[in-house]
């Protein structure tokens, strides 16, 4: 399976003023730096959308989706401890007389 492109916010920005200054199809821009036209179309977008706050982190997932996703496995692993501790409390309770 390939792996994805990452790419900079310089180099997204960069990619859509060179585009846009440049007069030419964006097929042809795209392909000069290397990457499909429908990424140029997408950050300009973006760009136009969200100005300045466009393409926050490098890329990949938000940081408070990994802390969600990390609190989510503590959850679970508090509640499974739970469990065991009920379970053992249920035991000791039958044996004491």
């Amino acid at each position: 399976m390939a792996k994805r492109q990452r790419f900079t916010t310089e180099f997204k920005r960069e990619a859509v003023r060179l585009w846009k200054s440049s007069g030419r199809p964006a097929a042809v821009v795209a392909r000069e730096l290397g990457l499909r036209r429908n990424h140029l179309y997408k950050w300009q977008n973006e760009l136009e959308t969200y100005g300045e706050a466009a393409f926050p982190g490098k890329g990949g997932r938000a940081h408070s989706t990994d802390e969600l996703t990390r609190l989510r496995r503590e959850n679970a692993r508090l509640r499974e401890e739970r469990d065991i501790l009920k379970k053992a409390a249920m035991y000791f309770a039958k044996e004491s007389p």
